[in-house]
């Protein structure tokens, strides 16, 4: 019977399939794991506390989620919104392309804007939204989805082509120590210099790809709003 103890990779994967929380599903795995294992309760709930001691840097992240929180509900995101409405030429793929260029020139100077949770959520993603909204007054949930993504999206690529334009940044670093370890005489000044055009190339093409957002929300909104005031007259 010493399969049993495999039931918990079972859990897991139908948790994965059926989309439950993650957190849960792996929780539940454990548990289960751990009772058919022939361990009680208590010492399984010793063990994932002493993992969870352990690891505590991991998880100090989530101090960031209650702030994030408050940050909300005291108006944040109402803010973001006001200042986008005052801004009336800015569009949605405007807004993207500005913050991909503020967090490629961050990661220059190695300035830490960042952040899915702490940046993007609560201040980049409404401010794109915000920008289209006020455009067209009313957007898809289809394309709300869109954006979000697109918000995302330009949070992961300026960290990722831009980080290792920092000469101290430890991706620099790295390549430069594994450069030299392979018998390459390669400095991180030389990998940070040749790191400035590809963040560059890559801005340019999310720039490009954020004008083309623009221009498909220009013709499936646009003649909406054209055919509403013709109909209106």
């Amino acid at each position: 019977m010493e399969w049993i103890r495999l039931i918990g990779i079972v859990i897991i994967v139908i948790g994965f399939v059926l989309k439950l929380d993650t957190i849960a599903v792996v929780l539940i795995a454990a548990l289960v794991t751990g009772l058919v294992s022939g361990i009680s309760f208590m010492e399984i709930l010793a063990i994932l506390g002493e993992a969870f001691v352990n690891n505590r840097l991991v998880t100090l992240f989530f101090l960031t989620l209650p702030m994030i929180g408050l940050s909300e509900h005291f108006g944040l995101k109402s803010q973001a919104t006001n200042l986008i409405k005052k801004m009336k030429s800015l569009t949605s793929g405007r807004m993207l392309t500005l913050y991909q260029f503020i967090r490629e020139l961050a990661a220059f100077f190695s300035i830490r804007v960042q952040g899915q949770t702490q940046f993007v959520r609560p201040i980049v993603d409404p401010m794109v939204q915000a920008a289209s909204k006020l455009k067209y007054d009313h957007v898809e949930e289809e394309d709300v989805e869109i954006l979000k993504a697109k918000s995302a999206a330009s949070e992961n690529i300026g960290n990722f082509f831009a980080q290792n334009t920092f000469i101290a940044s430890s991706g620099t670093l790295l390549i430069a120590g594994t450069m030299e370890s392979l018998g390459y005489d390669i400095s991180p000044v030389a990998v940070a210099q040749a790191s400035i055009p590809i963040a560059l190339i890559a801005l340019a093409l999310a720039a490009t790809n954020n004008y083309l957002l623009d221009k498909r929300l220009d013709r499936k909104y646009g003649k909406r709003n054209h055919s509403k005031k013709e109909g209106s007259k």
